[in-house]
């Protein structure tokens, strides 16, 4: 059965209290840019509940672009009835009807906010379950755990009958709480991060260093997809190709091997610091994990993070590796993050790095190399730029695999 309308549910924004509304458009903005494809639908908002009208469009093809929608906690495909007690009757029937699944069991939940209406919510859940009862052989009311709920909520427009909830991403919209800088590799854990930050609001931009000839072409297209899947939630992600060979390689002439992923790791938060100042972006987000791997000791991130001024995020620091995966399955970047191709973080790894960096010897250390902020600056100006979108993602993940 093809829905009217799709009911909207914003959970976390209605706290917003009188900011609630700014939060609710800028949802339905991003709405309107994820089904832009559907232009015969419309976007209806009222006192309490948005609607989208399909006047057509396809239910499924609209909901599959609903559930990438951040800060839109769940929606129900919706038939709508007049406010007479007969048309509620049969729309309740015709929803039963076209369940994918017969069920066994079912209650009416009745909502009634236009109080004029001359049925009281008591009376309507009797009328209506009477009704279906009386055509629907085997079928039966239970109150406690049925197999169906069928919802008939009364507005003073019209009557919405559905019994379906299908639950989305939650979170803010995106966008609402800024922009921050992304630092990209290849791994499983920074497109996780950067998915989660995009959940809580923020606007992203891509930073992704790359050592040329040391890591491949496959390596940056690697990177190149796994923005392309983040960028299904957004429409569109900025990526920037940073070189870091030069800097990778100064290093590993100069420095001790220990400390290699240390002086690497605070060179790289400083051009992504810069990168962050011109593009008006407030913090930078990784995939850091506490314990995960010797630069993420609690003194490493210490000492790495010293580095810049800015925030540094860190949506992963407390969560499991198997719960990062189970993340980077649902959102389908899984499958290109193991894809065996090097990235800069991978190669020139010291046998034993450092995992207590001392502060005060890695500045000494970097005081010492007097070409550091000149080949910093030269990554910044080399740093290309690219804007990615979901579009022929088939064909170049085809290249890959």
């Amino acid at each position: 059965m093809q829905p009217e309308l799709i009911l909207l549910r914003f959970g976390e924004l209605t706290l917003k209290g009188r900011n609630r509304s700014r939060f609710e458009d800028m949802v339905i903005s991003h709405i309107r840019k994820l089904t832009g494809d559907y232009s015969e639908i419309r976007i209806v908002k009222t006192y309490g509940r948005v609607y989208i009208q399909l006047n057509g469009a396809p239910y499924e093809g609209v909901a599959q672009q609903l559930k990438k929608v951040f800060g839109l906690r769940s929606f129900s495909p919706v038939m709508r009835a007049e406010l007479e007690l007969a048309d509620i009757q049969r729309t309740a029937l015709q929803v039963m009807q076209n369940l994918p699944e017969k069920p066994r069991t079912f209650k009416v939940i009745s909502r009634r906010s236009y109080k004029q209406f001359e049925y009281t919510s008591m009376e309507l859940n009797r009328h209506v379950s009477g009704y279906v009862l009386s055509r629907t052989p085997d079928l039966k009311v239970d109150v406690h755990e049925p197999d169906v709920e069928l919802w008939v909520e009364v507005r003073q427009e019209g009557v919405y009958v559905f019994s379906e909830i299908v639950y989305g991403l939650g979170g803010f919209p995106y966008g609402s709480n800024g922009k921050a800088m992304l630092m990209l590799s290849g791994g499983i854990d920074s497109p996780v991060a950067g998915w989660l930050a995009m959940k809580r609001g923020l606007r992203i931009e891509a930073v992704h260093f790359h050592s040329y000839p040391y890591t491949s072409e496959r390596a940056k297209q690697k990177v190149i997809e796994l923005t392309r899947k983040l960028s299904t939630y957004a429409k569109e992600i900025r990526l920037h190709l940073v070189p870091f060979t030069e800097i990778q390689v100064g290093f590993k002439e100069e420095a001790p091997e220990r400390l290699l992923v240390t002086l690497m790791r605070r060179a790289m938060f400083r051009i992504t610091e810069q990168l962050a100042v011109r593009n008006d972006a407030l913090a930078i987000v990784t995939g850091e994990s506490l314990g995960q791997v010797a630069s993420q000791t609690l003194k490493s991130l210490n000492t790495i993070e010293r580095a810049v001024a800015i925030p540094v995020l860190r949506p992963l620091i407390t969560m499991d590796k198997l719960d990062i995966i189970r993340i980077a399955e649902e959102i389908d970047t899984y499958k290109i993050s193991i894809l065996p191709y090097e990235d800069c973080c991978t190669i020139f790894q010291p046998r034993s790095p450092s995992t207590h960096p001392n502060l005060e010897l890695v500045e000494k250390i970097e005081r010492g190399l007097p070409w550091l902020d000149e080949r910093i600056a030269e990554a910044v100006e080399h740093t290309e730029l690219m804007v990615i979108s979901e579009e022929a993602e088939t064909s170049e993940l085809d290249d890959l695999f």
